[in-house]
């Protein structure tokens, strides 16, 4: 029997009010990106409500699949970094549950999550996305509202230039409007000026209605010479107080018909691609046979021998012909009859291969594009669990909740999907990458990074400890922490001054004396050099003394005392000796002549930073020896 525990109800209860939040944030992110792709072609049309909100319905249900996946990695990220942060993941892990325990039921939420997106993509996916192309492709045959600018032509009304001086706001006056009516023709143009005019729509929004005083009207009568009144007259001028116009000018909202949009792969289920990747291929076979067909009968005809002639040809010496002797021994008059006709010839036949080659390229297009919207269905479904296996140990790794590094690193995780999907599906559509392999690529990328990341996480692994790193470079570098010491507010133990100087001395000869036998300055033996893994035992030991000599003293109020300390430096006990603790590692990089060198050089660089900060620890020895005796005096 299924039981849920008290755990399983309380991660669960976290991450799915993370995840309302995040996906519905998702969602309307990627409606905005989908409208502002399409914004210059909707505004200005006068659109109704209804037709918008089915718009934002249709374009919202498409979306649903891409926004699962970014909204489950943001949110498990904070849902995971909030456990981290405020110490309940390490309490789970104390307890003795691990991590795989405590992601248990989100991971069967997340499966769910992914079945959903599935069904979305496969039922009712496609039937929102031929609504949404048919409801886009009848916004942008709309007429768009009737505002005509100041000073340009306006040309948005078919057959028509309108020119408008000035605008009158709040009368809706007109002034000095000319107008070319091209219905008829360029050559056969009206042209209607007016001082003032006033521009109304129709109550059945199918005509505008053009108001013109104190105008004259110019009209060409070239198509009217047939008229014996008219043969001579070239044009018409025409002089009027009041004239109407009225211009024909579609303004409702029409739906257009969907069957245009049924050769679209993503407006098919799964059944329906495959069925209609049947289809193609028959039809695509189809077309190759028949093009070798009327390429061996049309194009290159076989003449047909009888077995005589066979036999006779079988036995005739092959020869060699020459078709340029044959074109020489033409006359002038033959040739450039040759020549034209093998032109035509040629011109015709690249013509029709060419129309061949698009119309089977276009086939292996809509193949392709088939091929990789079925693929797409499971991989963007399967995007759901991936991108939780990448969020929740990411987020148990920095142990960083709220909307600050979650929402940076999501971001940059979908953008690296997004570019290698978008990317590799492209690649493979064009037909350079298996389809298969290009659909395929962001997944095969992506799940081995989940995996390592949730097994780093299961581990405990430091994979993401910036301390790590930062020690690492410092240690390739030669950069290293300097002492940071403050006076205490409170001190339990005083310092004992006598022992502190008498280290601090016995430090102070020792360093002395370790500069003055081992010569740091001079360049140390090549061999001896990568021979020898064996620890600097006189440093180990000083620096040891020096740094409990440090802790001790640092026990004081004074601050002078503190700053004398905080110039100590902090040693290093091993990069001047060997480069590894490992004989053979040392053997191979002295054989490797550049990298040996380069090692050489970097372990003398170690060797003289050990110099001068053997140097200034006898210098600073001496100060603080000096202050001490002055406290106690």
């Amino acid at each position: 029997m299924l039981r849920i525990k008290k755990l399983d109800i309380f991660v669960l209860k976290s991450f799915l009010l993370l995840f309302a939040g995040t996906f519905f944030i998702c969602l309307f992110i990627f409606m905005m990106q989908f409208l502002w792709r399409y914004v210059d072609e909707l505004v200005g049309k006068g659109l109704e409500m209804k037709v918008l909100a089915q718009f934002f319905f249709y374009s919202g249900l498409t979306l649903i699949p891409l926004s699962l996946p970014l909204a489950i990695l943001l949110a498990a990220l904070m849902t995971f970094g909030n456990f981290g942060e405020r110490y309940e993941l390490l309490s789970m892990k104390a307890a003795g549950i691990p991590l795989l325990r405590i992601i248990r039921p989100v991971v069967v939420c997340c499966l769910c999550l992914g079945a959903m997106s599935f069904f979305f993509q496969n039922v009712i996916g496609p039937q929102a996305q031929k609504q949404l192309w048919t409801l886009l492709v009848s916004m942008k045959q709309k007429s768009p509202e009737v505002d005509i600018p100041e000073g340009v032509f306006y040309s948005d009304i078919d057959g028509y230039n309108i020119y408008v001086k000035h605008k009158d706001r709040e009368t809706g006056m007109l002034k000095d409007v000319l107008i070319y009516n091209l219905s008829d023709g360029f050559e056969n143009a009206h042209i209607i000026w007016g001082e003032e005019g006033k521009l109304d729509l129709t109550a059945d929004k199918q005509h505008l209605f053009l108001h013109l005083y104190n105008g004259e009207q110019f009209e060409n009568l070239k198509s009217q010479q047939s008229s014996s009144l008219t043969k001579n007259i070239p044009y018409r001028r025409e002089t009027f107080k009041e004239k109407h116009v009225l211009i024909e000018f579609n303004t409702n909202f029409n739906m257009v018909d969907g069957s245009f949009l049924d050769r679209r792969s993503d407006i098919k289920n799964m059944h329906e691609i495959s069925v209609a990747i049947d289809s193609l291929r028959t039809y695509a076979d189809s077309t190759g046979r028949s093009m070798y067909q009327e390429l061996m009968t049309r194009t290159y005809p076989a003449p047909r021998l009888t077995q005589a002639d066979s036999v006779k040809l079988a036995e005739t010496p092959a020869g060699v012909l020459s078709t340029d002797s044959i074109f020489q021994t033409l006359a002038s008059a033959e040739k450039l009859k040759t020549l034209s006709s093998t032109r035509n010839r040629l011109s015709s036949l690249a013509s029709d291969w060419n129309m061949k080659s698009f119309i089977t390229k276009d086939t292996d297009r809509d193949i392709r594009s088939h091929r990789s919207d079925w693929h797409k269905k499971i991989t963007l479904s399967l995007a759901c669990v991936i991108f939780f296996f990448i969020g929740a140990p990411l987020g148990a790794i920095i142990r960083k909740g709220g909307l600050g590094m979650p929402v940076v690193l999501s971001v940059i995780i979908f953008i690296l999907y997004y570019i290698i999907d978008s990317g590799a599906t492209r690649v493979a559509k064009s037909n350079e990458m298996d389809i298969v392999l290009g659909t395929w690529m962001s997944t095969l990328v992506l799940a081995p990074l989940g995996t390592f990341l949730t097994y780093k996480s299961n581990k405990d692994s430091v994979v993401f400890n910036i301390d790590v790193y930062a020690n690492f470079f410092r240690k390739i570098f030669g950069i290293r922490q300097a002492r940071h010491l403050y006076p205490k507010e409170v001190i339990l133990d005083t310092p004992d001054w006598p022992a502190d100087i008498a280290a601090l001395q016995a430090i102070r000869q020792a360093g002395t004396d370790y500069r003055r036998t081992q010569r740091l300055r001079h360049l140390p033996n090549y061999v001896t050099l990568f021979t020898n893994n064996r620890h600097d035992e006189v440093i180990a030991r000083l620096s040891e003394q020096m740094e409990q000599t440090i802790e001790d003293l640092s026990n004081t109020k004074d601050g002078i005392l503190l700053g004398y300390l905080n110039q100590l430096p902090v040693l290093y006990i091993h990069a001047h000796k060997s480069l590894s603790d490992h004989r053979w590692v040392n053997l191979l990089a002295g054989l490797a002549f550049p990298v040996g060198m380069a090692a050489y050089l970097h372990i003398w660089r170690y060797r003289l930073r050990l110099d001068r900060d053997l140097e200034t620890i006898a210098e600073c020895s001496e100060k603080i020896i000096e202050r001490i005796n002055q406290q106690q005096s």
